[in-house]
This record gives C-alpha cells, structure tokens and sequence, in this order.
C-alpha cells in the first residue's frame, strides 16, 4: 500500500508540472460564481476546515467558487430555472487546484489522521478509500467545468432534504440509492432533471456532483489557487 501510495504522490508531481505551463494562458477563461451566477449561495467547504479531510485544503486561498466561463453561462441558466422554481443554487466546490487534489492524495496515505471520519466516512476503513476510488490523483474539478452542488429552499430557508450529506464517501450517495424516502428520492431527481435540462451530466456516485457535457478543457487540469481575481 505504502509503495502504492509513493508511486501516486511522484505522479501528482509530473501532473503539477504539465499544469503551470497552461494555467496563465487558461486563467481568462475562468470566472468566479459569485459574479457569474449572483443567486447562488457559496459554501466552499475546501476554504474551510468542514471537509474529510479537517483543514483548508491546498490552492483555495479565498472563500470563492471559480469554473470555466462556458460552464458558469450554463449554471446560470440553471441558477435562473431554479429561482422561477422557488430554489436557489448552493455551491460547495467548482473548479479544484491539482494542488488540493495532491494534498488528498497525501491525507488518504496518512491512515492514522481520522479526525473527520464521524462525518464523512464512517462505515469505512480509511485504508480502503484509494481502491474504492474515493480519492484519485487526478479529479475532474481540476479541469474547471465540473461543480457540486445542492438545492436550498427559499421558502423554508434550509437546504432541500437529500437523504445524505455532500462528500460522504458511501453507497447512500449514489443518486439512485434505495435506502432514502420517496420524498428526499424525489429531491435528487429534481437537482438532477434541472442540471441536465443545462447541459450537464452526473456521475453514479454522487448525487451531488455535474459536469457540463460540453467541456472546453476537457483534457487539462490546472493548478492556479482558487482567487476571485487572477489579473
């Protein structure tokens, strides 16, 4: 396993070397949510210490929410069908340094650290979260048009009942997952119906995570930090 490990931590490390040579050529074509899709409510859980992992995470250096301007247009389109539906958008990750992904890499070979196993991973062994493909040296978010995200009721003012909570790593966050109400059931398929109506598509393990279909990068993952500004 520790070998393993070693091998994916030296290949992160050739990632993040391909990854400078484009950032400052790609950084224009990224915009931040806060003014790209102003209806949404942002909750960067990597700027935070809410996460798996227990701390900031590498490369967000501001509490903001970055993606590809293609991506953004589309997530504002989605933003707008939500809002006329009574909901608004809650962000909780959008585009992701390689840099962040790296510093997964590292808290996944560090089997001792569970400080955060209560909330996110509890039914699991920490050892088994690389071959159950939990964590992975590459992450689509590292290529700007993917987003994870969540419905929040404007009516009763609190997110909408998903039956499961962002990034717990679980069968019960497969979006078809059978172990939730019919209500809560309904809820991922709503969030799920909107984004594909946009040009997004899912994933099977994650109710909450899309991607735009139509990627413009959809070879390159970039390292630049997550800042409002790049000029």
């Amino acid at each position: 396993m520790k070998k393993n490990l070693l091998g994916i931590v030296g290949a992160l490390a050739v990632v993040l070397a391909g990854c400078v040579q484009v950032d400052v050529a790609a950084r224009g074509g990224f915009v931040a949510l806060a003014e790209a899709v102003p209806d949404a409510i942002l909750e960067p859980r990597y700027y935070s210490t809410y996460n798996f992992v227990g701390e900031r995470i590498d490369g967000y250096e501001e509490p903001c929410a970055l993606l590809t301007k293609e991506a953004a247009r589309a997530l504002r389109a989605v933003s707008d069908d939500c809002v006329r539906r009574g909901y608004r958008l809650k962000i909780y990750d959008a585009y992701r340094p390689q840099r962040a992904v790296a510093h997964f890499v590292r808290w996944a070979a560090d089997v001792g650290d569970t400080r955060m196993k209560p909330y996110f991973y509890r039914d699991l062994d920490k050892s088994v979260l690389f071959e159950r493909g939990y964590i992975a040296e590459k992450s689509g978010h590292s290529r700007g048009s993917t987003v994870d995200l969540t419905l929040f009721d404007m009516k009763t003012g609190k997110e909408v009942d998903m039956g499961g909570t962002f990034d717990w790593f679980g069968l019960e966050s497969h979006p078809d997952y059978k172990g939730v109400t019919k209500e809560q059931f309904a809820n991922r398929m709503l969030l799920r119906e909107i984004m594909l109506a946009h040009g997004f598509k899912p994933i099977a393990e994650e109710w909450w995570h899309f991607t735009l279909a139509n990627e413009p990068y959809p070879d390159t993952y970039f390292d630049f930090p997550v800042i409002q500004r790049h000029e």
